[in-house]
């Protein structure tokens, strides 16, 4: 996620013309016109490179659409036992599969479940190696580079002391023993040009290994579909590594298979004053945007005023610090009022939780050109109630 610490992009777009009113608060709506937009540049990228190009359900895992992706894209990848359950029964295509450790009461479906099996260590997968080769699975491992990129520590997965990957510079014959492929992610919401940098570090350190090798995966964070990044110089990217060491690439996105493509609705509760304007919301940051808190960030509202009347949006638990941010409209706002985030299909559907009892948003799918609206799911007292006993 880059740059977190400022204002999150975000394209209105067809959003401008569906009515907030038409869903329940808090709402996702996610266009699925707008994905498939996004499916189909990455199917492009993968004709013209040959490149694998998987769906990081980390990202998104709305799995009504899976129809839909599976259409397009190679198959996903997993984070997990679960994940990977969702990819193998939804998607359709490879299930590739990666967790920094995995359990000795997992392993069994883990493997059942992928088609690679992706490992953080060397320990890890020489401890499972024979339970994977018997089941005929490729073995992966991934490697730290060691060529930091990320623009926020927390986030920057080649940080010192990462836990995630292998370090580069501990590689060799031992590390590398029964392993089909080597698995890098090292970028959050970026360009080309970081991957660019990333490969030109850790390219003459990989070299000794790679005629051993049957894949590279280059892990997700890619902002390929994104209006500025240089698609027709990834093509060519994958293709010189695919011509020069005869071997297969992958690609992970999560973020670009649904950026630009969902808004999170929601409604005023209550307008307070204490030395500013304050406006209650039953948006939560904490349930619902947690990433507004952790990153932190702040997320693009859809039709923001330059000037006007300046609000301070918070949500309706009792943390103190559930704030989304100041926002400006140009006329004062009102109890019942709507108004919707933009961007909000990935990675805020999936860390949604039911801290203090706030209602989990409904998720709903619209289709921007037919305007066609169907509500996927709805959430009450029973799904609150039964997570923890």
């Amino acid at each position: 996620m880059a740059d977190m610490m400022t204002t999150q992009a975000g394209d209105a777009g067809a959003f401008r013309s569906f009515d907030l009113s038409r869903v329940p608060t808090p709402c996702f709506v996610v266009d699925e016109t707008a994905v498939e937009r996004n499916l189909r540049i990455l199917a492009d990228i993968s004709d013209r490179s040959g490149a694998h190009v998987l769906s990081a359900l980390k990202a998104f895992s709305m799995f009504a659409l899976a129809p839909l992706i599976r259409q397009y894209l190679g198959g996903t990848c997993a984070s997990g036992l679960h994940e990977a359950r969702l990819g193998r029964e939804e998607y359709g295509g490879k299930v590739a599969t990666f967790c920094a450790g995995y359990k000795d009461a997992d392993i069994d479906e883990i493997l059942a479940l992928s088609d690679h099996i992706i490992f953080n260590s060397p320990a890890q997968k020489d401890r499972f190696l024979a339970k994977s080769h018997a089941a005929g699975k490729q073995v992966g491992l991934r490697i730290n580079p060691e060529h930091s990129e990320g623009e926020v520590p927390k986030y920057d997965p080649c940080a010192p002391c990462s836990r995630l990957g292998t370090p580069v510079s501990q590689l060799d014959a031992r590390a590398l023993n029964g392993v089909d492929g080597l698995h890098m992610h090292t970028l959050c919401e970026q360009g080309l040009e970081p991957l660019q940098r990333t490969w030109a570090s850790v390219e003459p350190k990989l070299a000794p290994f790679i005629g051993g090798l049957k894949w590279l995966n280059f892990g997700g964070g890619h902002h390929i579909t994104r209006d500025d990044y240089d698609r027709d110089a990834l093509v060519e990217f994958i293709k010189g590594i695919r011509s020069k060491y005869g071997i297969d690439v992958y690609l992970e996105p999560g973020e670009a298979v649904a950026l630009d493509s969902g808004i999170l609705v929601g409604e005023i509760l209550d307008l307070p004053q204490n030395g500013m304007n304050l406006a209650i919301t039953d948006i939560s940051a904490t349930c619902h945007m947690p990433d507004v808190i952790e990153a932190p960030y702040r997320p693009a509202l859809m039709d923001e005023a330059d000037a006007g009347h300046t609000y301070r949006l918070g949500g309706p638990s009792c943390l103190a610090g559930d704030v989304i941010g100041d926002y400006t409209w140009d006329q004062p706002l009102h109890i019942g009022q709507r108004f919707a985030f933009l961007d909000q299909a990935h990675y805020s559907m999936v860390k949604t939780n039911t801290f203090n009892g706030v209602p989990l948003p409904t998720i709903a799918l619209w289709n921007s050109e037919t305007d066609a609206l169907n509500i996927v799911k709805q959430f009450g007292y029973d799904d609150f109630k039964q997570r923890l006993s």
